[in-house]
């Protein structure tokens, strides 16, 4: 690492949002480019740099910056240079000569302390010297915000971030309440703010750690646990240990007092959830049942549409599938479930055929791009993720802004949603409220599936309330009992160990120790499978029920990566080394980094959590992404933080994706983490081959353990008590339909 210190000449590129700045830099005239996060800056700071130079084969030679501060002028030709450099007003090189010929080195003090005595300098008067001072005092109150969040360990990126949102009371805020940052400042937890409170002498028993430790608590249960809402007692508890008071009493007296936050009675238990869960589950349960009553009445004969769907396509339906067809055309919201095999595809692919035979529109979409991308080739219909269906942009102030919405609906006659588990309660709100009244709408998914990564349990809520038409498909159909994969998978729902007798598409390597997990899972990876079945590396994936140990996610990325990838061009980021060719996956919602599709040539902004690519471009300071949709992204190290390794992925980040092979990796682990729905998950991800690698006896312990983590949310209850409601609302409109 190198430290330099230069003046801005120029601002070839700069993104306010992120900091994300290219600068012309003249140190001592040595001139060069500076590139990375930089708070705001004008032509004429004076800029602290550590980082890297590097030659970028496209730009050329540039200095990657890590680290950045403010610098001071300390000589007499640096001030000459600062003062006279435009950045501030009323002040041109030739005053800045004359002030510092008359105050020497002093003159920063003399501008920041005893601006007055400028006046003494031949050129300055009264006028000029507001203008000199209101410019000082702009340009400083931001480096003072920035320079004080720094002195609490806070990134660039982050600081940039409080600043933009405080702006030159940034300072003021945080003294008064550093804690308000839990709740104003997204990216910003309760252990940041209480570094910061810690050292400006907060008490630890204080009414503002108290409530922001309950505030962070409830997010927390959202981020991380998927809850949309938490028990009172939970509540409490967790913010007791979190915020290390003992008296309940205290904490539940602050609780009171929160504004942002809600009650609700749920067998009389009181939950408590923050306004925007509430109000979005409510949102949610409103529209669905306003959709299930408004639906318009179509005069289309389903009996001889459905001769003709199974003449023309030369099946016959069983008598589920029937109904499940059926559904879509007497139901406002219907839900169509089951495993592996049960015959959703045919159903899917039949509604579409019947709708568009009656000149009418469907479309399909999926949370994710490669669940989209497996329905598209499933059915050979085309469809999008649902933030590209809903033409996602972002606003001026980062929030997500959508083409349709509850104001200019989309317009379709019937929406399919594959998938629908892993959808959470935002995106669903987003995608319900840009629904015309009157249009039908088809919730595809897996009930004994795991529940959605993010926020929400929405398909097992809708399920749960009992108002809406539900098909639970359960007939496993003859093509699909030749694949011992869809057979296992069924097998171990149903709480049995698999069967390999006779099986050509699903393996039991039973190994105990972990070593030899990992030797067998990189030979698999690396040649047996692939020359097993004709394939490549690339069509193989490896599941992993946790991240850490020598058969966690992580060290099997590292250790895969080894094997599979001997590419030489490589980017180090921290403790990542990305090279072309890499396998990888994103790992947050980014609804600002922008992504052509390199097939149409349309551009757009979002890439989100779970989405996967390979790398097929490396260059020193940024790397390309080709996602399996067909986006490609550049990340610029800035963004790199963004991205992991996929040689090996979690089994909740793989919900929703299908791999040609899938390497299920087993270890001795946690009976909350190692559960049958996991394993049952695991399994229904692949397509031609399964592989088990760990012991039959831990194999046997997870299909023992039917144990469900619970999800607290209101997603069913609101839709219980509104239903009255809307019936009132709506008159006898569902009868008469």
């Amino acid at each position: 690492m190198k430290t330099i210190t230069g003046m801005v000449l120029g601002i070839i590129y700069a993104n306010a949002e992120n900091g994300y700045a290219v600068l012309e830099i003249d140190a001592d005239s040595d001139f060069f480019v500076a590139v990375g996060i930089f708070p705001p800056v004008e032509e004429g700071e004076l800029l602290t740099m550590t980082g890297e130079l590097m030659k970028n084969p496209k730009f050329g030679e540039q200095f990657v910056v890590e680290k950045v501060e403010f610098a001071k002028p300390d000589t007499k030709k640096a001030i000459i240079k600062y003062l006279g450099s435009g950045l501030f007003e009323g002040i041109g090189p030739v005053l800045a000569q004359e002030i510092v010929s008359y105050f020497g080195i002093k003159t920063m003090d003399i501008i920041e302390n005893e601006p007055k005595l400028l006046k003494k300098v031949h050129g300055v008067g009264e006028k000029k010297l507001i203008k000199i001072v209101e410019s000082y005092k702009k340009s400083r109150q931001m480096k003072e915000s920035i320079f004080f969040l720094q002195k609490y360990e806070i990134s660039m990126n982050l600081a940039l971030k409080i600043y933009n949102s405080y702006g030159d009371n940034t300072i003021e805020v945080i003294k008064q309440n550093p804690y308000a940052l839990v709740t104003d400042i997204e990216g910003v937890g309760f252990l940041i703010a209480d570094r910061i409170a810690g050292k400006i002498g907060v008490e630890s028993n204080s009414e503002f750690r108290i409530k922001a430790g309950l505030y962070h608590t409830l997010k927390e249960a959202s981020n991380r646990g998927g809850h949309t809402c938490l028990p009172e007692n939970i509540l409490l508890s967790n913010t007791a240990k979190l915020i290390n008071i003992d008296d309940i009493d205290v904490i539940k007296k602050c609780l009171e007092d929160i504004d942002d936050i809600k009650f609700t009675q749920i067998d009389n238990i009181r939950m408590v959830s923050t306004s925007l869960n509430y109000s979005i589950e409510k949102s949610i349960a409103s529209k669905l049942l306003a959709l299930n009553i408004s639906k318009e009445k179509w005069n289309i004969d389903i009996k001889k549409e459905l001769d003709i769907y199974q003449t023309t396509s030369k099946i016959v339906l069983h008598k589920h599938q029937k109904e499940a067809i059926d559904s879509i055309f007497n139901n406002g919201v219907s839900v169509i479930t089951g495993g592996p095999g049960t015959g959703k595809t045919t159903i899917i692919k039949g509604i579409v055929n019947i709708i568009e035979n009656n000149g009418m529109k469907v479309a399909l979409c999926a949370p994710t791009g490669r669940a989209s991308k497996r329905m598209s080739e499933a059915t050979g219909c085309r469809a999008t993720t649902i933030h590209r269906m809903l033409g996602l942009q972002m606003g001026a102030k980062g929030e997500d802004r959508y083409t349709y919405n509850k104001t200019n609906p989309m317009e379709i006659d019937v929406l399919i949603v594959d998938e629908i588990s892993m959808a959470d309660i935002y995106i669903f709100n987003a995608l319900v409220s840009a629904l015309a009244f009157g249009a039908r709408l088809l919730l595809v998914g897996d009930k004994n599936q795991l529940p959605s990564v993010s926020c929400g349990n929405i398909l097992a809520d809708i399920i749960n309330s009992k108002m809406f038409n539900v098909v639970s498909l359960t007939e496993v159909y003859r093509q699909a009992k030749d694949s011992m994969i869809v057979v296992n998978a069924h097998r171990i729902n149903d709480g049995f160990m698999p069967t390999v007798d006779g099986a050509k598409d699903f393996f039991i390597d039973n190994k105990n120790e972990s070593l030899d997990i990992l030797n067998a899972v990189i030979g698999m990876t690396k040649s047996r499978i692939p020359n097993f079945l004709g394939i490549t590396s690339n069509d193989i994936q490896v599941l992993c029920p946790v991240k850490k140990g020598i058969i966690g996610v992580n060290n099997l990325n590292i250790e895969l990566q080894k094997a599979l990838n001997k590419n030489i061009q490589q980017l180090e980021y921290k403790d990542t080394i990305f090279r072309l060719g890499d396998r990888v996956m994103h790992i947050v919602n980014n609804y600002n980094l922008e992504w052509e599709d390199i097939i149409t040539k349309q551009e757009g902004k979002g890439v989100f959590n779970g989405d996967i690519g390979y790398i097929n471009a490396v260059n020193k300071d940024n790397i390309v992404v080709l996602f399996d949709d067909n986006r490609i992204v550049n990340y610029e190290r800035n963004n790199l933080e963004e991205l992991n390794l996929a040689y090996s992925v979690s089994i909740h980040k793989s919900q929703g994706s299908e791999f040609d092979v899938a390497i299920v990796v087993i270890g001795n682990g946690n009976s909350i983490l190692y559960t049958r729905n996991l394993l049952y998950t695991a399994v229904t991800r692949a397509k031609k081959l399964v592989v088990i690698v760990g012991s039959k006896d831990n194999i046997m312990k997870m299909i023992n353990n039917n144990y469900t983590a619970k999800r607290y949310s209101l997603l069913k209850q609101f839709l219980v008590a509104n239903k009255d409601k809307l019936s009132k609302l709506w008159g006898d409109n569902e009868q008469n339909n």
